[in-house]
Order: structure tokens, then sequence, then C-alpha cells
């Protein structure tokens, strides 16, 4: 187990109300997830856990984690409340029952104010990353759900930081809660994850950005930007430069963020630009490198960028491109890590004007997913029996509802499309095309 787990789970089986503060990829939706599914009945097909979070991905995730926990358990059925899906598909799984919600806050509402969704019966209430609703103005919709849970339950709040507003929260939704505090901050005494700010005028960022990414040469990596504008023009300055990069922000529907996603985590797409909001609950177990394109108003927002990197004990590269107009910033991550700055400039960087960087992966999308009861092992077995491919040219594969993603080596790929082109996935045909990289 992780710090995390082994200081919360006896807590939290043991029925206690909990307040989790820790970092990304700590360990925290495992813990919750068996607490809430130790007290399921599955006899019972109301809802009996809702678990809240900021946005769609961080929801999907929890969603699919809380799924894999439950693979061994008979009979119990998770239910995905997001926005940007169709609403009618979602009241029609409630209506057949559900054991346990996972959803964003308007969505939820939503299925409430529809009379869609009943929360009398749950047992176990968690609210995920509480501190980044907050910011995103979801106070009223948060107080307003809330109102419809019953008094006589488990309340876990996790949150990253703990502000006022969320003592606040913590005072009215739970009964004598025990707070966990594990490794809240990046500590500066960690030497896993090295930390480099460089020097630059504004006209500089493009060019440091590519400078970092010829130097170090990393296999994948994440790139903050503070606007959905300069992610936007950031991917794009990147592909043109052979560093294959994907774009998420705010902008893309979510269709397109899924794919995105799906690029990134297979290896299809080997860096990720992504705005705040849009990365927030990625689980990312391996990334070499983060670069903050601009420095983040806040210290915490930086010390969330940079604990995307350098996880589970593996080591990390984090750099920030500094503008003489975002040196008071560089004081505040100073002042809240403690520690004096480190700084560079362009000149140290090793430039290699023929670098690029590629996925090993290209991502193919099939039109057929879960509602056509395609699992993973239907593809897999297609590709590597009638297809011919071996099992070390596919990679990773994701079933959406109406689609799939597999993730086949490049060298294989032409071989792939043929087959898919004529053949035929568990006894039908289906439609293949390779996805491109969204900027």
């Amino acid at each position: 187990m992780t710090p995390v787990q082994a200081q919360s789970l006896p807590l939290i089986l043991s029925g206690k109300d909990v307040i989790i503060q820790a970092k990304t990829g700590s360990g925290k939706t495992a813990a919750f997830g068996i607490g809430l599914l130790n007290r399921l009945n599955p006899r019972f097909f109301g809802v009996q856990a809702l678990v809240m979070c900021p946005t769609r991905e961080l929801a999907e995730q929890v969603g699919q984690s809380i799924r894999q926990l439950a693979s061994r358990m008979a009979n119990v059925k998770t239910v995905l409340l997001c926005g940007g899906k169709p609403f009618g598909p979602q009241r029609d799984s409630l209506h057949h029952g559900a054991h346990i919600v996972v959803g964003t806050p308007g969505r939820i509402q939503d299925h409430l104010q529809r009379g869609t969704l009943d929360l009398k019966g749950v047992r176990t209430f968690v609210l995920d990353e509480a501190d980044r609703m907050l910011e995103m103005g979801f106070a009223e919709v948060m107080a307003s759900i809330t109102s419809h849970l019953p008094k006589n339950r488990q309340t876990i709040l996790l949150s990253a930081t703990f502000p006022d507003d969320i003592k606040n929260i913590s005072r009215s939704l739970q009964e004598k809660p025990i707070q966990i505090t594990v490794d809240a901050e990046v500590s500066h005494d960690e030497v896993i994850i090295e930390q480099l700010f460089f020097e630059v005028q504004r006209h500089e960022r493009d060019k440091t950005l590519l400078a970092l990414f010829e130097h170090h040469r990393p296999r994948n990596a994440m790139v903050f930007c503070n606007t959905k504008k300069q992610c936007a023009e950031v991917a794009r300055f990147l592909s043109d430069h052979d560093i294959e990069a994907a774009a998420i922000h705010g902008d893309l529907d979510q269709r397109e963020r899924d794919q995105v996603l799906v690029q990134f985590a297979n290896e299809s797409c080997p860096v990720l630009v992504a705005s705040d909001v849009a990365a927030r609950g990625l689980d990312i177990p391996a990334l070499e490198m983060v670069v903050n394109v601009e420095l983040p108003r806040d210290a915490d927002t930086y010390v969330h960028r940079i604990g995307r990197t350098g996880r589970a004990g593996q080591s990390g590269k984090a750099f920030s491109l500094v503008a003489p107009s975002e040196v008071g910033r560089m004081r505040v991550i100073e002042d809240y890590l403690g520690n004096s700055c480190v700084c560079d400039v362009l000149a140290s960087l090793d430039r290699d004007p023929n670098y690029e960087l590629r996925g090993p992966m290209i991502t193919v999308q099939l039109d057929a997913g879960r509602k056509q009861k395609v699992r993973p092992g239907d593809i897999l077995g297609a590709l590597t029996g009638d297809a011919g491919l071996s099992g070390d040219q596919i990679g990773k594969i994701s079933i959406m509802d109406n689609w799939s993603y597999v993730a086949v080596h490049r060298a294989a790929l032409r071989q792939a499309m043929n087959f898919l082109a004529d053949g035929k996935v568990k006894g039908r045909a289906v439609r293949a095309r390779r996805l491109k990289t969204q900027h």
C-alpha cells in the first residue's frame, strides 16, 4: 500500500468521516474505492455511493478504477454522469439500477432536478479534489447536491490543499472527521524531481521550449499553458518542428478530449499541451518531463504541475520559462518551497537541428465498442490471429460506448489496416480509421 492508503484505509473501512490531503498519484482513489465497495449491498439496485469530481477526465478515471476494483464482485454497476455525453443513456442506466454514481457537479444536479437520480440510499459520499471544484465555481451546485443526501452516511473529502473554504465545507458535511495528510506538498528535500527555471525574454519562449526538448530528449512530456489559445499555439508550434504534440483545453468537445487522452496514454502522441483544468485528474504514471511555458499565478498550481513527473519513485524533470514580468511569481514559489529557485539560460542548452520526437505507436479507431459487446480480448485476438500481428506490435486497447481505440506499432500499421478493411472483429465487419493528432 502507499502511505495514504495505509493511513486512511483502516479509518474508511471502520466508517469514519475522513479528510485526505495528498498530492496527485498518491493512491487516494484505491483507498476510497475499496472503502465504498466494502459498504455496498449488491442485491439492492439503488445508488449507495456517490463520487463527485471536478472534471470529466477525473470522473472517467475514477469510474474506471472503481470498475477494476469491483471486477471480482458480482453484479456491481457503476454509472458515469458527466456533461458532454448524451443525457438519455445516462437516464436509462439509472432507471435500470446502479450501485455507484461517479460524476461532475453540473450533470449530477441536472439528473436530480429532472428526477432521474435518487440519492436517498447513499451510504458513502466522496468529494474528490474539492479545492478544484471551488476554484471552478461549483460551491452553490455542491451545496444543492449535498442537500439531497441522507444525514446518516460516511463522507470522504479529498483535497490537495486545505484553505478555509475547504474547512468550512468539511464542517458542514462531516461528523468528527479525521484528517490524513500525506506528502501534501512536493518536498524540496526530494531529489527525484530536477527543477530548473529559465530566464527568457517573451519572444524567446518558443525557442527555449524547443531547445529543452532537443537537449533532454524525453520519451514523453507535458507542457503547461495558462490559456486555451496558448495551448493550441504551442501544440501547433511543436508539431511544426517535428515534435508530435496534442492540445487539451476547454474548447474541445468530449470525443476530441477522449481521443487526445487515448493517444497520449497509449504512446501514439508523446507530448500533451494542457491547461490546468483540462489536465486535472489525468493519471500518467511515467512522465519524464514537465515544462511550464509560463509560470502559473500561484504556487499550489506550480506544485500540482511539476508533481506529475517523478512519481512512484521515478526521477523527473520540471522546467519553467520565466519572463521578466513573471519574476514575482517565481518569488512566490520560492517562499512556498522554502528554497531559492535555480535559474539557467537558453545558451546552456545543446541544440540539435535534426531532432524529432514521434510516438512509437499509431492509434486506430474502430466503430464498435462497449454497447456492441466488444472487449479488449476480441480486438487483440483478431489482430494477433487472423491479421497475423505479434503481441508486442499491439499496445493499449481502450473501449468506449460505441467505438474502440487500439494502439498499433508504426511498422505494423499497414498490415493491421489491410486486415480491418476486409476482416472481422467478433464476427462482424468494423470500420477502422487512423486517428490524427489534435492541435
